[in-house]
């Protein structure tokens, strides 16, 4: 895992991997905790720093959209793997493999 912001897709790719991996912590680790131990300020701190990176997420989503003139449909399906857990983990792996073949 490489984190890079030095372009607007390497800032959206890393963004893309944080925003998935604070989803897993929220739906593995922070949710168990409320509903299972009864401890509900996991999710709290851990959903408020989720929020904000989704909507990072969908604002550098927006701008490489613009840049890189990605199609509607691609926008779409990476929008739609930040709701899946795992999606973001897929999402750049598949953006990787597309900068590869450039």
């Amino acid at each position: 895992m490489h984190f890079s912001f030095d372009t607007p897709l390497n800032r959206f790719r890393s963004i893309a991997i944080l925003e998935g991996i604070s989803f897993l912590v929220l739906l593995i680790i922070a949710m168990p905790m409320k509903y299972l131990a009864g401890i509900p300020e996991p999710v709290k701190y851990v959903g408020w720093a989720h929020g904000v990176l989704f909507v990072l997420f969908v604002g550098l989503l927006l701008q490489v959209w613009v840049t890189y003139r990605w199609s509607f449909g691609k926008v779409v399906l990476a929008f739609v793997a930040s709701l899946l857990p795992f999606g973001t983990f897929v999402l750049d792996r598949k953006i990787g493999q597309e900068e590869v073949r450039r």
